[in-house]
């Protein structure tokens, strides 16, 4: 590996270590409603809390635009990670100054600190020199926990590790090794599939895939917009036409690349869109006027888990029908679990992440069977497309 991890952190016992972790879930009614991203980084935190070392919590909540806001305050969420933890947290009421040196100082060996929402700070996101420099005043180690924040160069993702020495949590740890099977250096054949709505979010996400693949498998809304620029009806479905040259350029890409593209063949089709509404299975070029497809059909289905049975490597993104609604769940669940089955034999490593890609992992009771799920959202799409993740960069350099 190329960053340190806790493995190189020997004799922390009463040394002050800041661990940025994510801890933007979702709360309603003041109770958090999604507690998996605080399950992620326990593991972290309890070790660092055996070893000895006064573990001090830093994270953002929402989008405060750097002012203190009432309901964005972390305040609201150290119940949930006390509770999950199962050990006290205590809080400071604010990340820098007065208010977190007295609540650091009165720390004892193994103690859980959360300082109050690094973004009520402007200082935070412009990854400001003085900020971090008062952030750092805090602690004499940094440890990064927070993948799902490394796609944003800010003072606690990035800037800290550029003063004080700095380590991957065990969250960060196993996100960087899954993707570095996934893509970095996988073992062939690797499939890709992507759903999800729409093209124009992931133009940059299936350009750089159809470098790195043997086969890039489109599903959901957005094979639509593949299927018509083809030209064939898709009636009233989902698509964005005005991308139909975008599409073929991206077909023109893989065949240069050498990288098989796998559009539906038959697809499940419905007149509105809504659970249990009337819904017929037809081929692709027969899609009927007033209707609009809504999940891949069993056809399709057959090809997508042969390409998986070839496949020594698996990265996903994106359903390939609407599958929060039944019985247009159907293709996402039966692929998720032939892509599980595989996993659990030994015989593929399937890393699996970005926005409902772990909804639809859960809805398919596969999650705890793939190689990977990652709950990063953003910085998993950002990887997907090749682009630099400073937060991971700058730990990289640290070796």
């Amino acid at each position: 590996m190329t960053f340190k991890t806790l493995d190189d952190l020997t004799d922390i016992a009463g040394k002050r270590v800041l661990v940025r972790v994510d801890l933007n879930v979702p709360v309603k009614d003041g109770q958090v409603t999604d507690a998996t991203r605080i399950e992620r980084v326990v593991p972290t935190i309890r070790e660092l809390s055996e070893k000895g070392a006064k573990v001090i919590l830093l994270a953002h909540f929402g989008r405060p635009k750097g002012e203190p806001v009432a309901d964005m305050s972390l305040s609201l969420i150290a119940p949930a990670v006390e509770d999950i933890l199962d050990q006290r947290v205590h809080f400071a009421a604010d990340c820098i100054g007065d208010k977190a040196a007295a609540a650091i100082a009165g720390m004892n060996d193994g103690d859980v600190l959360l300082l109050e929402n690094t973004r009520f700070h402007k200082g935070e996101e412009k990854n400001d020199a003085e900020f971090t420099k008062a952030l750092a005043a805090n602690g004499d180690i940094y440890v990064n926990d927070a993948f799902s924040a490394a796609h944003r160069a800010h003072s606690s993702t990035e800037g800290l590790a550029r003063l004080l020495p700095a380590y991957a949590g065990r969250t960060m740890q196993a996100e960087l090794e899954a993707l570095e099977k996934g893509l970095g250096n996988p073992k062939r054949p690797v499939v890709a599939i992507v759903g999800g709505a729409k093209v124009s979010t992931k133009i940059d996400l299936l350009m750089n895939l159809v470098k790195k693949v043997d086969a890039l498998v489109i599903g959901g809304g957005m094979a639509n917009t593949f299927i018509a620029a083809r030209g064939t009806n898709v009636g009233k479905s989902l698509c964005e036409h005005d991308l139909a040259d975008t599409a073929k350029q991206i077909m023109i890409e893989a065949a240069t690349a050498g990288c098989a593209i796998v559009l539906p063949v038959d697809g499940v089709v419905a007149r509105e869109f809504k659970a249990g509404a009337d819904n017929e299975v037809v081929d692709i070029e027969a899609i009927p006027a007033d209707a609009m497809v809504l999940d891949v059909g069993p056809k399709s289905i057959a090809a997508v888990n042969e390409w998986v049975s070839k496949a020594e490597t698996l990265v996903w993104n994106g359903p390939l029908g609407a599958f929060e609604i039944a019985p247009f769940d159907k293709a996402t669940v039966a692929v998720a679990k032939h892509a599980a089955a595989r996993t659990k034999s030994g015989a593929l490593v399937s890393v699996a992440g970005g926005g409902d890609t772990v909804s639809a992992m859960n809805h398919a009771g596969v999650a705890d069977d793939l190689t990977y799920v990652s709950t990063a959202g953003g910085a998993f799409l950002e990887w997907m497309e090749g682009k630099p993740l400073p937060g991971v960069d700058i730990l990289h350099q640290q070796k």
